[in-house]
């Protein structure tokens, strides 16, 4: 009986340290990036533009992304925002307002002129993005990412559909948004090289480029 309950001792004394060392194990295994979360997926490029494929993309040149149910987050694509450049002020309806697709919602400024884009959807307004209105530079930095501008509310999701750019078109309307931009600003070809290269940080800023114009004309506004 006494070896009995000495082996029993034994063996308590065996899981508990077991226990207590895989505690430790646990506690201290590094939290690294990946399981925090997940990368963005990087997207292709077109004519030396940033295209993230599971994005959508208005005519004007924002993008949405369905979020969770009834709930889209909304941003300006990187064509646009090397058209931007440096601004200075960006100004985005309030929460709680109502916009709706095509609507001039989103302001702005560099250098004393403004300019305007587009909603790409209609909803309610449920949050901006305080980031970028207190660094405008975010958006030409990350314009998918810490970039982005609102959250809506979408009470009808197949709204966001509407006169949107189809999926299997959007390399194609990008491609020819870039040969529009040469045509027009042919100054802006070494800038933007059409075999994949990547645009300068600020289109806007090239010599003899009316920066108010050729923002109006892509983002729909002129």
């Amino acid at each position: 009986m006494t070896v009995i309950l000495v082996l029993a001792t034994f063996l308590v004394f065996i899981v508990l340290d077991y226990v207590l060392n895989r505690r430790r194990a646990v506690a201290t295994v590094p939290v690294t990036a990946s399981q925090t979360s997940a990368a963005r997926p990087a997207g292709e490029f077109v004519g030396g533009f940033q295209v993230p494929e599971h994005l959508s993309y208005h005519p004007g040149h924002s993008w949405l992304i369905r979020e969770r149910k009834n709930v889209v987050r909304v941003g300006a694509d990187e064509f646009a925002a090397a058209l931007l450049g440096k601004v200075d002020k960006i100004s985005l309806p309030t929460p709680g307002q109502w916009i709706r697709q095509g609507q001039k919602v989103f302001s702005f400024s560099r250098a004393g002129e403004e300019t305007e884009m587009v909603s790409p959807t209609e909803g309610e307004v449920l949050q901006v993005n305080p980031d970028v209105l207190r660094n405008p530079s975010l958006l030409r930095r990350d314009p998918y990412g810490s970039g982005w501008l609102l959250t809506i509310n979408v009470p009808d999701e197949e709204s966001t559909n509407r006169n949107l750019i189809p999926k299997h078109l959007i390399a194609d309307w990008m491609r020819d948004a870039v040969s529009r931009l040469y045509a027009a600003q042919p100054v802006l070809a070494g800038a933007v090289a059409a075999d994949g290269g990547r645009p300068v940080d600020d289109l806007g800023s090239i010599p003899g480029v009316n920066w108010k114009e050729l923002t109006g004309e892509f983002f729909l506004t002129a």
